[in-house]
């Protein structure tokens, strides 16, 4: 039981959190339990990029190829590890993650070190990130925002009406007090990390919301907005115009601030799995569209969840993304067939393939390099992010079998 944490960073720096182990077994803030023993727990923070240097630019070289949709000297791989996934694997609370920042900070750089350490796929970045999770919209819309225990938060749609959408306001984020929070948090979190001997790492944040159809879908009941873009199409258009306006405010205030020009823009677009293509074409692409044209002239870069193989042609042909994660539930076949030579894309497995043992995963891994590998243009990856709970070891294994499988020529 660890309720007296000590910290050692890369400079030698204490840093001493008190943890309560709750019922269940979920460390958390002492102020939210009862303290049970004491011990001391030492964790060295360090990270050193330099030390990856070499491989980390083989990856990207191995990246590029495959981008150019030419064969490579094998299939890239990228898993798509993150905070809850090593918060839960390093024993922590998800909740605590995303509200204790020294914590956040601890889970990012231990993840960082297991990636490479470890898991050994092609990532390229690595870094620190202010991590407040899916809450943007509820903050800049002042939604309510959940914390439940051990996930994410949530927000708590406040529209309810057509006279909601009617009523709703576009604020400027240089007057709105929780955008400027937001970046005033980026801040201090960029000193904590200096501060934990960190500082060599780069930090990255700030203030961005979804698409207006996911967005729509944040702040209002799904359903509802499913339901009106068929009995009120006008209505629906006049949401969108201003979600796609606060879209745009919140980008402009994020070049201002870090003095930066966006021309390569990644969407994610999770709700589009719920549309019809026509009706994606008709209302939805078009806010979606405005966003790539305005800062996607060097790259366009689409998430979603998936379902999306319906709409795959229209990414193509109309939309000209030049990368896609496709998204669990997205079949790699489809993805081939309609994105092949047109647009790089990543993909292939499942979180549900790797809950459990490596046996139970190796049918999936295989199947996606066999279809989607030949010719490049593809990376193996998990569809959207690695949820916590997958198994680490058969991550681990997965890595290592698709790095001795996916060699080109492709022969499985």
């Amino acid at each position: 039981m660890p309720p007296h944490r000590t910290l050692h960073s890369a400079g030698g720096r204490l840093h001493t959190r008190k943890l309560g182990l709750l019922q269940g077994g979920h460390p958390r803030g002492e102020r939210e339990g009862v303290l049970q023993g004491c011990e001391e727990v030492r964790v060295k923070l360090e990270f050193d990029p330099a030390k990856y240097e070499d491989r980390i630019k083989e990856s990207a070289r191995r990246l590029e190829v495959a981008k150019r949709f030419q064969e490579p000297d094998r299939v890239p791989i990228r898993i798509s590890t993150a905070g809850s996934f090593y918060t839960k694997l390093f024993g922590y609370n998800i909740r605590d993650y995303y509200t204790d920042r020294e914590l956040s900070i601890e889970v990012q750089v231990r993840g960082l070190k297991w990636a490479f350490e470890e898991l050994g796929d092609d990532r390229t970045d690595y870094g620190l990130h202010l991590d407040l999770g899916p809450v943007y919209e509820g903050l800049y819309f002042d939604c309510p925002i959940e914390y439940p225990d051990d996930t994410s938060p949530r927000i708590v749609p406040r529209l309810e009406t057509p006279e909601d959408i009617e009523k709703l306001q576009i604020p400027d984020p240089e007057d709105h007090p929780k955008v400027r929070w937001v970046y005033e948090e980026y801040e201090r979190f960029k000193e904590l990390a200096r501060k934990m001997g960190l500082g060599h790492l780069p930090v990255s944040g700030g203030f961005g919301i979804h698409p207006p159809l996911s967005c729509a879908c944040a702040i209002m009941n799904p359903t509802l907005v499913y339901e009106l873009m068929y009995t009120e199409p006008k209505l629906i258009h006049k949401f969108f115009r201003k979600l796609l306006l606060a879209f745009f405010k919140l980008r402009e205030f994020h070049d201002r601030y870090f003095g930066v020009r966006t021309e390569s823009i990644g969407l994610a677009d999770d709700n589009s799995a719920f549309v019809s293509d026509p009706m994606y074409r008709e209302m939805v692409m078009p806010y979606n569209m405005a966003i790539y044209e305005r800062y996607g002239r060097k790259g366009r870069y689409l998430h979603a969840d998936g379902p999306n193989d319906h709409h795959f042609k229209t990414y193509a042909d109309v939309m000209k993304l030049t990368e896609m994660d496709i998204g669990g539930f997205s079949d790699v076949e489809n993805a081939k067939r309609d994105l092949g030579g047109k647009v790089f894309f990543s993909g292939g497995l499942n979180c549900k393939d790797l809950y459990y043992d490596f046996e139970r995963a190796r049918p999936a891994v295989e199947r996606a390099i066999r279809i989607g590998a030949p010719g490049g243009g593809y990376a193996l990856a998990i569809g959207g992010e690695t949820y916590p709970g997958v198994n680490p070891d058969t991550l681990i294994k997965v890595v290592q079998y698709a790095k001795e499988i996916g060699k080109y020529p492709i022969r499985i």
